[in-house]
Protein backbone atom coordinates (compact mmCIF):
# COMPACT_ATOMS: atom_id res chain seq x y z
CA UNK A 1 0.00 0.00 0.00
CA UNK A 2 1.38 3.19 -1.11
CA UNK A 3 0.44 6.77 0.59
CA UNK A 4 -0.80 9.16 -2.15
CA UNK A 5 1.29 12.34 -3.27
CA UNK A 6 -1.26 14.65 -1.85
CA UNK A 7 -0.91 13.23 1.40
CA UNK A 8 2.58 13.13 1.71
CA UNK A 9 3.25 16.90 2.07
CA UNK A 10 1.41 17.08 5.20
CA UNK A 11 4.19 17.77 7.08
CA UNK A 12 2.42 17.51 10.63
CA UNK A 13 1.49 13.90 10.13
CA UNK A 14 4.18 10.96 9.80
CA UNK A 15 4.21 8.33 6.95
CA UNK A 16 3.54 5.60 9.60
CA UNK A 17 0.19 7.40 10.99
CA UNK A 18 -0.84 8.67 7.27
CA UNK A 19 -0.67 4.34 6.16
CA UNK A 20 -2.28 3.79 9.08
CA UNK A 21 -5.14 6.06 8.41
CA UNK A 22 -5.56 4.09 4.64
CA UNK A 23 -5.09 1.15 5.98
CA UNK A 24 -8.22 1.63 9.08
CA UNK A 25 -10.18 3.45 5.76
CA UNK A 26 -10.01 0.23 3.60
CA UNK A 27 -10.69 -2.18 6.57
CA UNK A 28 -13.80 -0.40 7.11
CA UNK A 29 -14.53 -0.49 3.35
CA UNK A 30 -14.20 -4.88 4.11
CA UNK A 31 -16.79 -4.06 6.71
CA UNK A 32 -19.26 -2.10 5.03
CA UNK A 33 -19.07 -4.76 2.30
CA UNK A 34 -20.20 -7.22 5.08
CA UNK A 35 -22.76 -4.58 6.00
CA UNK A 36 -24.12 -4.75 3.10
CA UNK A 37 -24.04 -8.57 2.51
CA UNK A 38 -25.92 -9.20 5.77
CA UNK A 39 -28.66 -6.45 5.18
CA UNK A 40 -32.28 -7.63 4.92
CA UNK A 41 -33.55 -9.30 1.31
CA UNK A 42 -36.72 -9.63 0.13
CA UNK A 43 -37.52 -13.44 0.33
CA UNK A 44 -34.10 -14.16 1.47
CA UNK A 45 -32.27 -14.11 -2.31
CA UNK A 46 -29.18 -11.99 -2.22
CA UNK A 47 -28.46 -10.20 -6.30
CA UNK A 48 -26.32 -7.94 -4.76
CA UNK A 49 -22.96 -7.58 -6.54
CA UNK A 50 -20.35 -5.44 -4.14
CA UNK A 51 -16.79 -4.60 -4.87
CA UNK A 52 -14.14 -2.60 -2.99
CA UNK A 53 -12.02 -0.61 -4.69
CA UNK A 54 -8.62 1.59 -3.37
CA UNK A 55 -5.65 2.71 -4.62
CA UNK A 56 -5.15 1.82 -8.32
CA UNK A 57 -9.04 0.82 -9.22
CA UNK A 58 -9.60 4.21 -7.49
CA UNK A 59 -8.19 6.30 -9.77
CA UNK A 60 -9.71 4.40 -12.62
CA UNK A 61 -13.04 4.71 -11.19
CA UNK A 62 -12.38 8.55 -11.03
CA UNK A 63 -10.49 8.82 -14.33
CA UNK A 64 -13.87 6.85 -16.24
CA UNK A 65 -16.02 9.42 -14.28
CA UNK A 66 -14.52 12.27 -15.80
CA UNK A 67 -14.41 11.05 -18.71
CA UNK A 68 -17.95 10.42 -18.80
CA UNK A 69 -18.42 13.93 -17.49
CA UNK A 70 -16.49 15.56 -20.32
CA UNK A 71 -17.90 13.34 -22.66
CA UNK A 72 -22.07 14.74 -21.94
CA UNK A 73 -20.79 17.85 -20.42
CA UNK A 74 -21.96 17.11 -17.03
CA UNK A 75 -20.67 19.07 -14.59
CA UNK A 76 -21.73 17.23 -10.88
CA UNK A 77 -19.62 13.86 -12.89
CA UNK A 78 -16.68 16.21 -12.91
CA UNK A 79 -17.13 17.40 -9.15
CA UNK A 80 -17.74 14.11 -8.27
CA UNK A 81 -14.63 12.69 -10.11
CA UNK A 82 -12.57 15.10 -8.11
CA UNK A 83 -14.31 13.59 -4.91
CA UNK A 84 -13.19 10.41 -6.15
CA UNK A 85 -9.97 11.68 -6.53
CA UNK A 86 -9.67 12.77 -2.84
CA UNK A 87 -10.80 9.59 -1.00
CA UNK A 88 -8.72 6.34 0.00
CA UNK A 89 -11.60 4.04 -0.77
CA UNK A 90 -14.85 3.51 -2.33
CA UNK A 91 -17.38 0.75 -1.88
CA UNK A 92 -19.50 -0.34 -4.87
CA UNK A 93 -22.41 -1.67 -4.32
CA UNK A 94 -25.38 -2.83 -7.36
CA UNK A 95 -27.99 -5.40 -8.19
CA UNK A 96 -28.41 -8.01 -10.60
CA UNK A 97 -31.30 -6.76 -13.52
CA UNK A 98 -32.20 -10.42 -14.55
CA UNK A 99 -33.29 -11.83 -11.09
CA UNK A 100 -36.60 -10.83 -9.73
CA UNK A 101 -38.38 -12.06 -6.76
CA UNK A 102 -40.98 -13.97 -8.55
CA UNK A 103 -44.21 -12.59 -6.80
CA UNK A 104 -45.80 -10.46 -9.78
CA UNK A 105 -46.29 -7.30 -7.43
CA UNK A 106 -46.83 -5.16 -10.03
CA UNK A 107 -44.67 -2.53 -8.54
CA UNK A 108 -42.44 -2.35 -11.47
CA UNK A 109 -45.28 -1.41 -13.26
CA UNK A 110 -45.93 -4.38 -15.30
CA UNK A 111 -48.37 -7.19 -14.49
CA UNK A 112 -45.68 -10.02 -13.95
CA UNK A 113 -42.16 -10.50 -13.21
CA UNK A 114 -41.88 -12.09 -17.06
CA UNK A 115 -43.24 -9.42 -18.91
CA UNK A 116 -41.09 -7.11 -16.85
CA UNK A 117 -37.68 -9.20 -17.99
CA UNK A 118 -38.63 -9.39 -21.34
CA UNK A 119 -38.73 -5.55 -21.45
CA UNK A 120 -35.21 -4.88 -20.08
CA UNK A 121 -33.55 -5.94 -23.66
CA UNK A 122 -35.77 -3.81 -25.98
CA UNK A 123 -34.85 -0.53 -23.03
CA UNK A 124 -31.29 -1.48 -23.70
CA UNK A 125 -31.41 -1.36 -27.03
CA UNK A 126 -33.04 1.63 -27.41
CA UNK A 127 -31.61 3.99 -24.46
CA UNK A 128 -27.57 2.28 -24.26
CA UNK A 129 -26.29 5.54 -23.04
CA UNK A 130 -28.64 5.62 -20.24
CA UNK A 131 -26.89 5.29 -17.17
CA UNK A 132 -28.85 2.98 -15.52
CA UNK A 133 -31.50 0.59 -17.57
CA UNK A 134 -34.17 -0.90 -16.44
CA UNK A 135 -36.98 -1.82 -15.90
CA UNK A 136 -35.74 -3.27 -12.45
CA UNK A 137 -37.43 -6.18 -9.75
CA UNK A 138 -39.11 -3.37 -6.87
CA UNK A 139 -37.99 -5.51 -4.44
CA UNK A 140 -34.61 -6.02 -5.56
CA UNK A 141 -34.35 -2.05 -5.98
CA UNK A 142 -35.10 -1.54 -2.52
CA UNK A 143 -32.70 -4.53 -1.02
CA UNK A 144 -30.16 -2.54 -3.13
CA UNK A 145 -31.59 0.96 -1.12
CA UNK A 146 -31.11 -1.37 2.41
CA UNK A 147 -27.25 -2.44 1.45
CA UNK A 148 -26.79 0.78 0.80
CA UNK A 149 -28.12 2.34 4.30
CA UNK A 150 -26.39 -1.18 5.95
CA UNK A 151 -23.12 0.13 4.61
CA UNK A 152 -23.39 3.90 5.14
CA UNK A 153 -24.49 3.03 8.71
CA UNK A 154 -21.18 1.29 9.31
CA UNK A 155 -18.88 3.82 7.74
CA UNK A 156 -20.60 5.92 10.23
CA UNK A 157 -19.61 3.66 13.10
CA UNK A 158 -16.16 3.70 12.83
CA UNK A 159 -16.04 7.59 11.90
CA UNK A 160 -15.23 7.44 8.06
CA UNK A 161 -16.63 10.07 5.94
CA UNK A 162 -18.81 8.71 3.12
CA UNK A 163 -21.61 9.63 0.94
CA UNK A 164 -23.43 7.76 -1.52
CA UNK A 165 -23.17 8.68 -4.90
CA UNK A 166 -25.23 7.75 -7.81
CA UNK A 167 -22.46 8.50 -10.53
CA UNK A 168 -19.49 6.43 -8.73
CA UNK A 169 -22.14 3.59 -9.85
CA UNK A 170 -22.62 5.30 -12.79
CA UNK A 171 -18.66 4.92 -13.73
CA UNK A 172 -18.33 1.21 -12.14
CA UNK A 173 -21.39 0.38 -14.72
CA UNK A 174 -19.52 2.01 -17.52
CA UNK A 175 -15.89 -0.36 -16.51
CA UNK A 176 -18.14 -3.34 -16.51
CA UNK A 177 -17.09 -4.31 -12.92
CA UNK A 178 -20.26 -5.19 -11.59
CA UNK A 179 -21.49 -8.27 -13.19
CA UNK A 180 -24.84 -8.66 -14.40
CA UNK A 181 -25.54 -4.89 -12.89
CA UNK A 182 -27.41 -2.42 -14.48
CA UNK A 183 -28.31 -0.54 -11.29
CA UNK A 184 -25.54 0.64 -8.87
CA UNK A 185 -23.95 2.61 -6.32
CA UNK A 186 -20.36 3.95 -4.73
CA UNK A 187 -19.71 4.85 -1.16
CA UNK A 188 -16.70 6.76 -1.28
CA UNK A 189 -14.67 6.88 2.01
CA UNK A 190 -11.90 9.38 3.43
CA UNK A 191 -10.92 10.25 6.48
CA UNK A 192 -9.77 13.82 7.50
CA UNK A 193 -10.67 16.56 9.58
CA UNK A 194 -13.07 17.63 7.46
CA UNK A 195 -15.79 15.73 5.36
CA UNK A 196 -15.14 16.37 1.46
CA UNK A 197 -18.09 15.11 0.65
CA UNK A 198 -20.14 18.21 1.87
CA UNK A 199 -20.28 22.10 0.85
CA UNK A 200 -19.35 21.16 -2.20
CA UNK A 201 -20.08 23.54 -5.46
CA UNK A 202 -23.38 22.42 -7.64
Amino acid sequence: MSIPSWMRGNKYESSYLLLMTLKAVEMVAELMALSARTAPKGRGRDSIVIKVVAERELKELSKELRRLGEAHGIKFYLRDAGNLENSEACVLIGSKASEIVGLDCGGCGFASCKEMLAAQKPFLDKEPDKPFHGPNCVIKMADLGLALGSAAKTASLHNVDNRVMFTAGVAALSLNWLEGCRVAYGLPLKASGKSIYFDRPA
